[in-house]
């Protein structure tokens, strides 16, 4: 029996604050994703599918074009756009997906907001022999009839939510009422860092696969260029100029390394800026890398707008305490942001952490910010963002950078779903 436990809390955030009858499903889960994490048949599995479904590593590309259109210095792209079904969300889908399978669970739930998270488990739910109903906001499925069409085609329910806002927070509203009364049988696969202990930690963990590989491919490209020049040899056919620098110019580390001087992740519920924060805390923590996420300001800080940390305050929504937007009598208010994946009024419990320790700078950007940024990415680069990455996109016209420094931006997802939503407000 595994010895390991999981913290709770980020600081004084976290928790688990659920109803009873969910109590003895959180510790089950707890208990059988420790052992799964020690396990090396599960490891391995995890591992192959991320490989030759996922396809995973998903390329770093050194934006060529956008840098010089900035001036500063290189901007490279963790293409997560590139994952089977077009986001970051299925390497958690995956996980959990074979942790429901561990614990004997047929049924899965989840809640989804852009649709993302959505099509990832019902993916992993065909692949696995899974049923599968997603809980999803009214306004969501108009604007996103797309991915509702791929999660109906993948043979997953779809449920209209029509309360409240009719976006993310009330589908997830949804989704944890249908698991209360369905726990014996259901495992409800989370698609952010959110929730009750332990998911935050379960998502983040099946996500920072992301950072990890972002570390081994800047090594990669610091071998490929510092080693050339060291030998005093010529290039060979084939290797991008653009990778090779003089020693010079080279950003060392103590692992040997390139050091990244800007990481950049939009951010709503926190899971992909997650993964790939959390492999450079160290870095952050000892001031080699700053660590920037990106929320949506919407229609402007002053008014309606997701951004969390940006204007909320330390309260309790959907299980665990962490920074939400909220009324001066704790109620709760309505989020909005033009990408339906950050229109969510909280934000995790570790990314909340990170926040009062100064680890991570939350900024905000708005709706009118990131369609400009979308449309330069697609007119630069040749790639379609999706609007969530195209917040993060939007803040390098804030980003300040010298030829030396390296950024890396997170492009989470890929912009296919966004497009009548854009035609529609050109």
């Amino acid at each position: 029996m595994t010895t390991l436990k999981l913290a709770k809390y980020f600081g004084e955030y976290g928790g688990q604050f659920v109803p009873e009858t969910l109590m003895p499903a959180l510790a089950e889960l707890e208990a059988c994703y420790l052992e799964a994490i020690e396990d090396k048949e599960f490891q391995d599995q995890l591992s192959y599918y991320l490989k030759n479904y996922v396809g995973r590593p998903s390329p770093l590309y050194y934006a060529e074009s956008l840098s010089k259109h900035y001036g500063g210095g290189k901007i490279y792209l963790k293409r997560e756009d590139l994952n089977h079904t077009g986001a970051h969300k299925i390497n958690n889908a995956i996980g959990q997906a074979l942790l429901a399978k561990r614990l004997g669970k047929k049924l899965i739930v989840a809640e989804t907001g852009a649709g993302q998270h959505g099509v990832a488990t019902a993916t992993a739910c065909a692949l696995f022999d899974l049923e599968c109903k997603v809980f999803m906001g009214a306004e969501d499925i108009k604007r996103q009839a797309p991915n509702v069409y791929r999660m109906e085609l993948l043979g997953a329910e779809v449920i209209p939510v029509e309360s409240g806002s009719k976006t993310l927070k009330d589908a997830t509203s949804e989704a944890i009422r249908y698991w209360v009364t369905n726990v014996i049988s259901t495992h409800y696969i989370i698609g952010s860092t959110v929730g009750p202990h332990p998911y935050p930690t379960i998502v983040r963990d099946f996500q920072k696969i992301i950072g990890e590989e972002v570390k081994q491919q800047i090594a990669e490209i610091y071998n490929q260029s510092s080693g050339l020049h060291m030998q005093g040899l010529q290039e060979p056919a084939g290797l991008d100029p653009k990778f090779v620098t003089t020693n010079e110019e080279l950003h060392n580390t103590a692992d040997g390394g390139l050091r990244v001087d800007y990481i950049l992740a939009c951010v709503g519920g926190g899971s992909n800026a997650m993964g790939i924060f959390y492999p450079y805390l160290a870095e952050a923590k000892s001031g080699v890398t700053k660590l920037i996420a990106i929320e949506a300001a919407g229609e402007g800080l002053d008014g309606k707008h997701a951004a969390s940390i940006s204007k909320g305050k330390p309260g309790v929504l959907h299980g665990s305490k962490s920074y939400l937007l909220q009324d001066d009598y704790g109620q709760v208010q309505e989020a909005h942001s033009i990408s339906a994946g950050l229109d969510y009024p909280g934000i995790g419990p570790e990314h909340s952490f990170l926040h009062d320790a100064n680890l991570v700078e939350y900024q905000a950007i708005t709706d009118k910010e990131a369609l400009a940024a979308f449309r330069l990415l697609c007119k630069l680069e040749g790639i379609i963002p999706a609007l969530e990455s195209s917040h993060a996109l939007a803040y390098l016209e804030k980003l300040k950078t010298n030829k030396d420094e390296i950024v890396v931006l997170n492009l989470s997802g890929r912009g296919d779903k966004d497009l009548q939503q854009i035609r529609d407000v050109s």
